[in-house]
């Protein structure tokens, strides 16, 4: 399938290599503790690379973490809210779910027929899975460009449970 492209139209992940990461990026167990630390771990990451960023942790649509660093609006707010409710409704990443819809050659809004104003299959969003149980929330980033918002939330998603 068709690799999603970054900036300047560079291949940077085919639908395969999303869901691998979705099949090992998977959590022994995950309670407001372990939300507390990989939220305080994305926020120091960002800071450390100046990034403007909102990030957001959820379990079962309750908010657990959310940090605003510098350069960040209520607009980071809503595109998390928006990328989220598509992990929420398919329990895939919504850059996933994004590419997928282009890999078959249309887009998310002409495939899905969901209201963008709620939905947006925008990098950024990946599901919180716990091995034996299933998907129960997100961790997701707002501020970048979208591979860039996924590209990070995977690195440290991946030194995280490392």
């Amino acid at each position: 399938m068709r690799p999603c492209r970054g900036a300047g139209g560079v291949a940077v992940y085919t639908v395969d290599e999303l869901l691998e990461q979705e099949a090992r990026l998977r959590f022994a167990a995950f309670d407001n503790d372990i939300a507390w630390a990989l939220g305080v771990r994305l926020a120091e990451a960002a800071r450390a690379e100046q990034l403007p960023v909102a990030i957001s942790l959820r379990r079962n649509g309750q908010r657990l973490f959310h940090a605003a660093l510098d350069g960040t609006s209520a607009d980071n707010d809503a595109w998390l809210d928006r990328k989220c409710r598509v992990v929420d409704r398919f329990a895939h990443s919504s850059l996933y779910v994004g590419e997928l819809a282009r890999s078959k050659g249309s887009t998310f809004e002409e495939t899905f027929r969901l209201d963008p104003d709620r939905y947006a299959a925008h990098g950024g969003a990946f599901p919180v899975a716990v091995t034996g149980v299933g998907v129960i929330g997100t961790v997701a980033v707002s501020g970048l460009p979208q591979v860039d918002d996924h590209r990070f939330v995977i690195a440290n998603l991946e030194a995280f449970l490392a």
